[in-house]
């Protein structure tokens, strides 16, 4: 019986329920003051809960796609590369995507308020920590000198910003986002952007970078989906606008176009690819990796949209492609062809969509589940297409 078949699932109805049963039928004849009894009681009520935790965990697992396979839970499955293949790519001329709120020029007088070193962590990496070898992560607070917003993150430094040489250099840089609600030292601990990045930077297939290692909420404990809420947090804005000047005011990063990229899982995600393609001007890429195409709206949101259909519709990335002129910058929809929710439809349908200048493509595994195991394994394939696009 598959993880996900309804099979499994009926099965451990009736085992808990044929649990629950007996519980209720045997416990008046172990309400004995024996030792034996007690243990009896102990074990069934064990029993009984164990089989209505094991339900729970099914239905949530065939509900959010943690799990497609026995594979996946026990990572037993084959070690398939990821495929990668392009389905639109980028021209010359045509007409490029409107303004979107958020792209004013700064008001006059704004002040700069660089990011706040708060301390430092370890690059999860083998050999010597010598910050010439390995880089250097540092926690930071950035604050958003125009949104008023403020969250807590981590910088990744690559080894060649402490080179002798590159003492004037300027970095592109990666925004990294995880899932709501998230927290950004996973992507240290759970991900190892840093390492992984590294890995890419000495092999030659991604050039190096300042990475930004941020949640996708700066509004915690509400979820903003990186939108600028009408009257309310101007979460967008905070990511297009007040990170890359903090970033820039602080560490040596590159702010001409082009050279900021965005990428995250899940909801940050969906962050990445709706705020690539909404501010070209700022990111010439996205990568989402197990995101989606459309805003959330459900309690941990709220009312993102104040009613308006119009900003609805411009937050579905489907619709975008649809309905309006396609953005000069690059998507790469990353995810896994069996297992990973809607996935796969949605893929093909936002590269079926594609038209230049857009430049679209696609990675997967053969299998997987909306979880670390998959993601890490599509890590190197969206560091590698930002990379493409970031300019020198």
């Amino acid at each position: 019986m598959g993880l996900t078949s309804t099979t499994l699932l009926l099965f451990t109805v009736e085992i808990a329920a044929a649990a629950l049963g007996a519980t209720v039928w045997w416990w008046p004849a172990l309400a004995r003051p024996h030792w034996r009894a007690v243990l009896g009681r102990i074990g069934m009520l064990l029993g009984s809960q164990l089989a209505l935790l094991a339900v729970i965990g099914l239905l949530a697992n065939n509900y959010f796609s943690f799990y497609s396979s026995w594979n996946d839970l026990l990572g037993t499955g084959p070690d398939a590369p990821v495929a990668v293949r392009a389905a639109a790519a980028p021209a010359p001329g045509g007409p490029s995507a409107p303004a979107t709120p958020g792209t004013e020029p700064d008001p006059p007088n704004l002040p700069v308020l660089p990011a706040r070193e708060t301390g430092r962590e370890p690059v999860n990496t083998a050999g010597p920590r010598d910050p010439q070898r390995v880089g250097e992560i540092r926690a930071v607070s950035i604050p958003g000198a125009r949104t008023g917003l403020s969250t807590d993150g981590y910088v990744y430094l690559p080894p060649q910003y402490f080179q002798p040489g590159n003492e004037q250099r300027k970095f592109p840089a990666i925004i990294a986002m995880t899932g709501f609600p998230g927290d950004a030292k996973a992507l240290i601990t759970r991900f190892n952007y840093p390492g992984v990045a590294l890995d890419e930077i000495r092999a030659g297939r991604m050039r190096p970078a300042v990475i930004v290692l941020m949640r996708p909420s700066p509004a915690m404990p509400a979820d903003s989906e990186c939108e600028d809420v009408p009257g309310g947090t101007q979460a967008g804005t905070y990511f297009t606008k007040d990170v890359p000047r903090a970033i820039a005011a602080t560490y040596r990063v590159a702010t001409a176009p082009g050279s900021w990229g965005i990428m995250g899982n899940s909801t940050g995600g969906y962050c990445a690819a709706k705020l690539a393609m909404r501010h070209p001007e700022v990111f010439a890429g996205g990568v989402s990796i197990s995101g989606y195409l459309k805003a959330a709206e459900d309690v941990t949101t709220g009312d993102l949209f104040k009613g308006s259909g119009q900003r609805r519709d411009e937050a579905d990335l489907l619709w975008r492609l649809r309905n309006l002129p396609p953005p000069a910058t690059g998507i790469m929809l990353s995810g896994a062809e069996k297992g990973d929710g809607d996935f796969r439809a949605e893929a093909a349908a936002f590269a079926a969509a594609a038209r230049p200048p857009l430049a679209v493509a696609v990675a997967t595994v053969p299998e997987g589940g909306h979880n670390y195991t998959t993601w890490i394994k599509l890590l190197p394939a969206g560091f590698q297409f930002l990379s493409q696009r970031l300019a020198p």
